[in-house]
């Protein structure tokens, strides 16, 4: 039990420092995030086996197996009111962007940010704009690929301050997104607390 609470310190740390250092930028409110996942029925999305043994691979797998499987894209040729009523319709916060006439070729990411920020606020219309001309570009993108521990991806996710990853193996193979890693991370301290509380109230022999 002494290695569940050392885990659980570390991994305590360096969640409230992300928590910490996203709030002191006014980028993305984790506090509400995380106050969101524990209200809700704790629902185990991944079995108790350990935040340095679960991949970006488990997150996926958790997500359900229909929507692992699926990855929302768009093309670069596309409109951005159409990626917008795209991202809508799927209930997603950014769409892999694929190069147009190669649909296997990674040529980016474009996201509600980029929506915000490049079309709403400078008053662009997104019926006469494409993709290309807001999302980010492949030669700034940042990946992780499925077998990247989630704690990494969060690091990767706070360092670059950025919500949505795509996971690359090869090809493009899924998204996480910073609420589905900060998930992964509650549920398991979840489960690692509920079996100090057995541990503590006799339940271990």
């Amino acid at each position: 039990m002494q290695g569940i609470t050392k885990a659980l310190r570390l991994h305590g740390r360096q969640l409230r420092h992300a928590v910490l250092q996203h709030m002191n930028k006014g980028i993305f409110s984790w506090a509400t995030l995380i106050s969101r996942i524990q209200s809700e029925s704790p629902t185990v999305i991944i079995p108790h086996i350990g935040l340095e043994n679960i991949t970006v691979s488990e997150i996926l797998k958790a997500k359900g197996e229909a929507e692992a499987r699926a990855v929302y894209w768009c093309d670069t040729s596309n409109l951005v009111h159409e990626a917008v009523k795209h991202m809508t319709a799927h209930n997603v916060g950014a769409l892999v962007v694929l190069k147009s006439g190669d649909m296997k070729q990674l040529a980016g990411i474009v996201t509600e940010r980029d929506f915000a920020r490049k079309i709403l606020l400078p008053g662009r219309p997104s019926e006469e704009t494409r993709v290309e001309d807001i999302m980010t570009e492949e030669d700034k993108l940042i990946t992780v690929s499925s077998s990247t521990n989630i704690l990494r991806a969060m690091e990767v996710m706070t360092d670059k301050h950025i919500r949505h990853v795509p996971v690359y193996d090869e090809k493009v193979v899924g998204m996480i997104s910073v609420g589905d890693v900060v998930r992964a991370i509650v549920d398991q301290q979840h489960q690692e607390v509920k079996q100090l509380k057995k541990y503590i109230g006799g339940d271990y022999y």
